[in-house]
């Protein structure tokens, strides 16, 4: 079913671009022509337009999990559904269509918020650009694609509209930026990375984050179970929470 409402939209998406505007079931109707002459001027994970940190006077941090493709870190959620903490949980495409009940159980538990990781888990470019040997998004069609077919995939599996999005990769353009904004989104990126993509040891992970301040956001990810991402927050969330930090999801602290 949820193939079928991605052809769907893809004809109409094709059918009003030829029209000079670009339509998805829930994203706003945008006119083509307003981007078609912009040029990037910027690349990357950290620019004007990207969050990577929320304002705070409390002792309040973000972790942030993205599930990019592949397997579920059961171990990390249970730990953090037991210790309740707070998690927002970024969920890709490649990984809904093969846990989609997951996904759905996981949307009913109040520690955590469901947001958008992009249907195929690219980077977001208007000229596909590429990053870490990953290709971007090459126009601004497959941005609409990457943005909104994932948002109705994660509608139709949890009943959850997103308002927060993260690229895969979390590396953007400044033009797909604009139209991720008026698309609705507000752009996260992170200011502690905390798994490296989930290639770093326990020890390492566990010294990225302990070392957070108040309105960092982590960036971590629940699709590595054979990693050390558990390892790494079993160790380090014990200790920001003795020292008086409190987790909270993004929806909570930003606007």
């Amino acid at each position: 079913m949820l193939q079928n409402i991605k052809n769907l939209l893809l004809v109409i998406l094709l059918f009003f671009s030829f029209t000079g505007f670009s339509f998805t079931e829930n994203c706003q109707t945008i006119n083509l022509e307003k981007y078609k002459n912009m040029h990037p001027k910027y690349w990357g994970e950290h620019f004007p337009g990207i969050i990577d940190k929320f304002k705070t006077k409390n002792k309040e941090i973000a972790l942030t999990l993205d599930a990019c493709s592949g397997r579920y870190d059961k171990e990390l959620i249970d730990f953090l559904i037991r210790h309740k903490v707070k998690a927002t949980l970024f969920l890709s495409g490649r990984w809904l269509d093969k846990n989609p009940e997951i996904a759905k159980r996981l949307s009913k538990i109040s520690l955590f918020e469901v947001e958008n990781h992009g249907l195929r888990h690219i980077p977001m470019s208007v000229n596909g650009r590429s990053a870490y040997n990953i290709k971007g998004t090459k126009n601004i069609n497959e941005i609409f694609e990457e943005v909104c077919f994932n948002e109705k995939k994660i509608e139709e599996i949890t009943g959850i509209k997103t308002k927060f999005f993260r690229a895969g990769t979390a590396n953007y353009d400044d033009v797909a930026i604009k139209i991720l904004n008026d698309l609705g989104y507000k752009v996260i990126g992170f200011s502690v990375n905390g798994d490296f993509g989930a290639t770093a040891s326990k020890n390492k992970i566990y010294n990225q984050v302990i070392n957070a301040k108040p309105g960092d956001i982590i960036l971590c990810h629940m699709n590595h179970p054979e990693k050390e991402t558990f390892e790494g927050l079993k160790k380090a969330i014990p200790v920001l929470l003795k020292q008086g930090f409190k987790f909270v999801k993004l929806e909570e602290v930003l606007e």
